[in-house]
């Protein structure tokens, strides 16, 4: 092989390394969110709980909520994706021949491609309409478009994800 050639491979090699190091640093800042936002739901519950008992209800309690379940849920998909985790039905998948399980994984993670890699783009568009339009939280008035820019990055996360693991068959991209 002759040198450029190898320093291609090098050049390559180097790069894939990166490439996963920055998804897992996504994948788990991602996660970060996703931890925090289930610790604030239960927090502001249980306090709304609290003090509906002595009658001071907890102003904005449901926007703040409302907006880290978004978060919970939006970024916790990449993780999930990364260690496998989603929910599938093998019985059937494995009673078929190994082309034919190349093929439905195939056909199946372009599927997903797609549909995430929709939902990323139609998320940023509706973040930049809810910032347009200045749209703001019920009670508490804060801005919200944000959120569905968090979705969107989430999502387009998950499509790279899925093509690690299409690229990559059989190696898990973070171990649970």
């Amino acid at each position: 092989m002759s040198l450029p050639a190898r320093f291609v491979i090098l050049i390559v090699i180097v790069l894939n390394r990166n490439i996963d190091r920055l998804m897992r640093g996504l994948i788990y800042a991602l996660l970060a969110i996703s931890g925090t936002g289930i610790l604030v739901m239960i927090a502001v519950t249980c306090a709304d709980v609290l003090l509906r008992l002595v009658r001071h209800p907890f102003v904005g309690a449901y926007d703040i909520v409302r907006i880290a379940g978004i978060l919970t849920l939006g970024a916790g998909l990449p993780y999930t994706t990364a260690v496998k985790g989603h929910v599938a039905i093998e019985y059937f998948f494995h009673k078929l021949g190994r082309r034919s399980r190349i093929a439905v994984d195939t056909v199946a993670h372009t599927l997903v491609i797609a549909l995430f890699g929709f939902l990323s783009w139609r998320s940023a568009v509706y973040g930049q309409s809810l910032y347009t339009n200045g749209q703001v939280s019920q009670t508490l008035e804060i801005p919200i478009y944000w959120t569905a820019y968090v979705v969107s990055l989430s999502c387009g996360i998950v499509t790279l994800i899925t093509a690690y693991h299409m690229l990559h068959p059989g190696k898990e991209l973070i171990k649970p």
